[in-house]
């Protein structure tokens, strides 16, 4: 064991940091040629305390039974939604034990099983990504029930360890936690405080390995949870305005287990399996983070790897020929995950207030994308006991005779074989070198050409530049006769709703004056045929009168004649009389 070892520990060693060599090899007979789409799970956290205290709108909505989510935006002054459809959805009332149940417990039962498995939780700073992944690790010491609270990460290593207990054989597992600050490699595991940076290498199967990162290993459920919290004790987190405590590294920890079967035949077999627990730093808003000078540095860098991994995952989608892996350390170590022979599970989490719509938008179309991507996971080959201890032997032979090497002699030395093994492959080296250096020249022409072509594009982008900031004017003038408009109508439709009331209101109107009017009618129909009734009965009152009044004359000229021969009449008899009198008067006289 070299000075670096500590008991329970092993420093990884290039060609073994994925699982030893020899030991994952992977083999192609699970048929599964056509490849696998990453599963995207999408997961909405509750509204915080602070967006209820600023009332922000929720602009999100989740529907679990249909797998969408629908965010709402206003554009000109007009509510839009755009749906998303992903494997799983999840909202805010969803718990830790439910997500972990539907969706992840499937996938650490394939990496019992032998296959190669990441999950990853991306999304913008403050969703609940570490959350998610961790949550709470602490469980009760008595029973080892977890808390409620307890993310995929602790809830995983309960999984594996119950079914390896149950299973009844024989095992080991190791595991080891690396963390990305900065564009630099660190191992949370590693010995001291201030342990130094590792290179990533390729390991000549696709793949990269960290050299020098140490794979401790582990017996007991209880051993594991105590390299978590030690590890994630020293994760670096510090607070920005969206969140008290935000994750300013990716971290990834690895699980791998060796599993020992035995054929009908009698020969033993060991199975491999890997599970990769990716926690990655959160995308931000330099600005409405606050953060500054280092923090803001920090967020650049971040913000710069994820955006490498957003190239890579439109390229991959695109089925480009050149894939970005190598632009960022994040997606040199992603590289199997994306696109390779490991399966994938990619957790997005994302904020239901307005406050962050254009960084839920931004995540939401990552996952999109990154659901088209397809896997080809392989179960990794199972090898015997028998070779695996052949190559461990092969590797410790190797070890002790550079260790006899350095201690016969003072500095570094190197047994002959060893020698001769680096000779051949410096050889090989050199010959790449000038392979490269072919290709170095090719590329240079390339790249003459690209510069010219970029001169070509930088003076075309000015001039579309140019075109572009008068089409933004224009836009924006558009924007405005827009707003113009819509009040015009608003101010049309108040005038268009008034002229509809009043109508409404002249119709009501006529329809009581028609009403009123055919009673008017009636009653004329009724007064005309009484007037008509009365003119015949004034007619023949005239007639009346007029057979009267020659009645009447007819009186008048007879009693005329009789009143004029009763005046005579009179006349004569008062002439009668006054004789008589006259007589009379006489004869008195005379008897006196």
């Amino acid at each position: 064991m070299t000075a670096k070892s500590r008991p329970g520990t092993a420093r990884s060693r290039p060609g073994t940091a994925r699982g030893g060599k020899g030991q994952e090899a992977n083999s192609n007979s699970n048929g599964e040629d056509a490849g696998v789409n990453v599963q995207v799970i999408l997961r909405c956290r509750p509204i915080s305390g602070q967006e209820k205290a600023q009332r922000l709108q929720q602009v999100v909505k989740c529907c679990e039974a249909t797998r969408e989510v629908t965010v709402t935006q206003q554009i000109a002054n007009k509510q839009i939604g755009r749906t998303f459809t992903f494997d799983r959805v999840f909202g805010k009332d969803t718990t830790q034990a439910n997500v972990y149940d539907a969706a992840i417990t499937p996938i650490v039962s394939e990496v019992l099983d032998g296959f190669n498995c990441t999950i990853f939780a991306y999304g913008q700073t403050g969703t609940g990504k570490t959350y998610t992944m961790g949550g709470d690790i602490e469980r009760n010491a008595e029973t080892g029930v977890l808390d409620a609270t307890a993310g995929v990460i602790p809830r995983a290593i309960k999984q594996i360890f119950e079914t390896l207990e149950s299973a009844g054989s024989e095992y080991s597992v190791k595991v080891s936690y690396l963390e990305l600050y900065n564009e630099k490699i660190t191992d949370l595991l590693g010995i001291g405080e201030d342990h130094a940076e590792h290179q990533l290498c390729e390991d000549g199967r696709g793949g990269v390995i960290v050299r020098g990162l140490e794979d401790e290993i582990v017996k007991t459920s209880e051993e594991i949870f105590e390299v978590l919290e030690r590890g994630t004790a020293r994760r670096k987190t510090a607070e920005t305005k969206l969140n008290k405590e935000s994750s300013r590294s990716h971290s990834v920890f690895t699980v791998t287990i060796h599993i020992k079967e035995t054929t009908p035949e009698g020969d033993e077999m060991i199975k491999c399996g890997k599970l990769n627990l990716v926690d990655l730093a959160g995308s931000e808003n330099i600005s409405r983070s606050g953060a500054k000078k280092e923090r803001a540095r920090e967020a650049g860098e971040i913000n710069k790897s994820l955006l490498t991994l957003g190239r890579v995952i439109s390229a991959l989608v695109e089925r480009q020929s050149h894939i970005p892996y190598r632009d960022s350390k994040l997606t040199r170590l992603l590289r199997d995950s994306l696109g390779g022979k490991t399966k994938t599970c990619i957790i997005a989490t994302i904020a239901p207030t307005a406050l962050c719509l254009d960084e839920t938008l931004n995540t939401l179309d990552y996952a999109q994308r990154a659901k088209s991507i397809k896997n080809r996971p392989e179960v990794n080959r199972k090898i015997s006991k028998t070779t695996l201890i052949k190559d461990l032997t092969v590797e410790i032979d190797r070890l002790k005779a550079d260790l006899i090497a350095t201690r016969e002699k003072n500095g570094i030395y190197l047994s002959n074989a060893h020698h001769e093994s680096l000779l051949t492959t410096q050889k090989e080296l050199q010959e790449q070198v000038q392979s490269l250096e072919t290709q170095i020249e090719e590329k240079e022409e390339e790249l003459k050409n690209v510069k010219e072509m970029f001169l070509e594009l930088e003076t075309s982008h000015d001039s579309l530049s140019k075109a572009h900031d008068e089409t933004k004017r224009d836009l924006q003038t558009k924007i405005d006769e827009l707003d113009e408009t819509c009040e015009a109508l608003e101010v049309a439709k108040t005038g268009i709703e008034e002229r509809d009331y009043l109508i409404a209101a002249h119709e009501q109107a006529e329809d009581r004056i028609v009403s009123h009017a055919i009673e008017i009618t009636d009653n004329l129909t009724c007064v005309t045929d009484d007037t008509y009734k009365l003119h015949n009965k004034l007619e023949r009152k005239g007639d009346v009168e007029k057979s009267n009044l020659a009645v009447v004359r007819d009186l008048q000229s007879v009693s005329a004649g009789r009143i004029s021969q009763f005046q005579e009449l009179m006349s004569k008899n008062i002439k009668v009389q006054n004789d008589l009198l006259k007589d009379s008067s006489k004869a008195i006289d005379g008897l006196l």
